[in-house]
């Protein structure tokens, strides 16, 4: 669950949406924090875990190219951009949340995802998380069939399924 619903109130789609995120980047559920604590290249098998909250970690994966960390799989240059926006003190799992949000604000879809209209939101922020489909970064990208069905699982409601 999005560590950003115990601390501010925040709807169940948004939440629900949040929790996507990391399903989709496939950090959820790993390690004992929930996804907050993995730098990419994590499996569930083989974990790659930071430890200290009060920074993004900007540790560069060399094979991936990547210094993508936490449960959204945030990358160091966007952290620093949306931290010094949102005026966030640390890469706690709550300011990583609140950094997702704003992402999904800035990829203009936060409405979308309100309004149920999850399809589009995901399309919406293809370019920002990878594995949702429709980017063109290369890397694995989830169906939209099961994106939709997990994110059912997890507590959202889809608009009429009619876009």
């Amino acid at each position: 669950m999005a560590a950003l619903k115990e601390y501010e109130s925040i709807s169940a789609n948004l939440n629900a949406f949040l929790d996507l995120i990391a399903y989709s980047e496939g950090t959820a559920h790993i390690g004992d924090q929930d996804g907050y604590n993995v730098l990419v290249g994590s499996t569930p098998k083989h974990p790659i875990l930071f430890d200290d909250y009060s920074h993004h970690p900007n540790i560069l994966n060399h094979a991936l190219d990547s210094t993508a960390a936490g449960r959204g799989q945030i990358i160091h240059g966007t952290w620093e951009r949306v931290a010094a926006k949102l005026g966030l003190r640390d890469f706690g799992p709550e300011n990583q949340d609140r950094a997702m949000r704003e992402l999904v604000k800035e990829r203009e879809a936060l409405e979308d995802v309100e309004a149920g209209r999850i399809a589009d939101a995901i399309h919406k922020c293809c370019e920002e998380w990878a594995s949702f489909p429709g980017g063109d970064s290369g890397q694995h990208e989830n169906q939209l069939d099961t994106l939709l069905a997990t994110y059912r699982t997890l507590g959202g409601t889809i608009a009429a399924e009619a876009s």
